[in-house]
């Protein structure tokens, strides 16, 4: 199969934190070269542009602040996320975007800082990785809003509806999948959606170390998801989208590597 290319990989995660290196070896043997850290707020996009640059040509990281983090934005912010997206690893703002999951942070601050840094993609003309839960129509509007971005814009972890896809590929955007599209019960609504996502504007992703694929025919001994599942995601969206993996994989790739600029 194409050699594969997760776009969200959370590599700098405690969990990873002894086995770094082992990890991407283990990924390279399953298929899977090139890796974007996700940085999700400031300290995380620095440390992952840092950890990033060592291994040019294999890493590549994103710079933004995780709806999460919000709160812990200030006026020094959008200059922080510039200064890190000037390193040569670095190709997206973000993961930024609103999450009405949880509400860690108050749900007006999330949409400032959310569009502060559609700002900041739009001023450095960069792509942006985006984050949403249940915030469709909020993260929508705000997206239409800026309609020079959203050609530049990837939905990560998509998990939402099938009209929700619609409405983002109508916008223009891309859709990153994860192994979310894995589980029987949850990925219902993601099984369904994939079917109205054109396979040039799909992109996958592990999200690892969470959403470890459960449709394994055998579980792995570490819940731990690991971007060495990647092509395991890969073959399910193609079984749930009707089309040949290898067909799906060099599409996917395409799409990435033009998207990004790798």
């Amino acid at each position: 199969m194409e050699n594969l290319i997760d776009i969200g990989l959370n590599l700098m995660h405690s969990s990873f934190r002894k086995d770094r290196v082992e990890i991407i070896e283990e990924a390279k043997k399953a298929g899977v070269n090139q890796f974007i850290i996700t940085g999700t707020n400031v300290h995380s996009s620095q440390l992952a542009s840092e950890y990033a640059s060592k291994y040019p040509g294999t890493l590549y990281s994103t710079a933004g602040v995780h709806p999460h983090d919000a709160k812990t934005c200030n006026g020094h912010t959008p200059f922080e996320i510039e200064k890190i997206s000037k390193n040569d690893c670095v190709v997206a703002i973000g993961e930024c975007g609103l999450d009405y999951n949880r509400n860690f942070s108050p749900q007006d601050l999330q949409r400032k800082w959310f569009e502060a840094q559609v700002e900041i993609a739009e001023k450095l003309d960069m792509p942006l990785f985006l984050h949403e839960r249940e915030a469709h129509k909020d993260l929508y509007d705000i997206l239409k809003r800026h309609d020079s971005i959203v050609e530049k814009s990837v939905v990560h972890c998509f998990t939402g509806t099938k009209q929700e896809a619609q409405n983002y590929i109508d916008l223009g955007c891309y859709i990153g999948v994860t192994g979310w599209i894995c589980d029987m019960k949850r990925g219902r609504d993601l099984q369904e959606a994939v079917s109205v996502i054109p396979p040039e504007k799909l992109m996958i992703e592990t999200d690892a170390p969470f959403l470890i694929p459960k449709n394994f025919d055998k579980k792995p001994k570490k819940n731990r998801n690991e971007p060495k599942y990647l092509p395991h995601i890969l073959n399910t969206i193609a079984m749930c989208m009707g089309m040949d993996a290898e067909e799906l994989a060099i599409q996917v790739n395409k799409n990435t590597k033009e998207f990004f600029k790798i």
